[in-house]
Parts: structure tokens; sequence; C-alpha cells
């Protein structure tokens, strides 16, 4: 997992060098959506993990925010 959300994270990093270089407005406004859906991607397989370990185990342990937790960071992603 952390090959993939590192790879998708280098692409800001091509983003912010085709700004740089004045590179065609139509062809960054593209990577834009490239990098748009690659964080949407990454932020989807981080909440899979989250609720999986994170928040199972602290309901295991009787913590009853995790969800209210959870709720308000899903609202976030989702906007």
């Amino acid at each position: 997992m952390e090959g993939y959300v590192i790879s998708r994270l280098n692409q800001i990093r091509g983003l912010k060098g085709m700004i740089e270089k004045d590179t065609y407005c139509d062809d960054v406004l593209n990577q834009i959506a490239t990098v748009q859906s690659a964080l949407n991607g990454v932020g989807k397989l981080l909440l899979e993990c989250h609720m999986k370990s994170c928040v199972m185990d602290r309901m295991k342990e009787g913590g009853t925010n995790v969800l209210s937790e959870l709720l308000v960071t899903m609202n976030k992603l989702i906007k």
C-alpha cells in the first residue's frame, strides 16, 4: 500500500513542475484532474485501512466516539 500511496502523491510533484515550466494550461488542467482522481483513490484506500484497523481496535476497547469521528472524516472526504 505504501508504494501505491507514494506514487500517487508524486503526481503532485509532477503537477508543480508543470506549473514551474509554464506548461500549456490545458495540459495542466488535465493533470489536475488526474491528480484529483489519484488522491480520491488514496483517500478510499486509507479510509478502508483505517476502518479495518484503527476503528475496529478502538471499538473493541470500548471507544464509543470513534464512529462519530469516522462520520466527520467521511463527510470531509466526500465533499
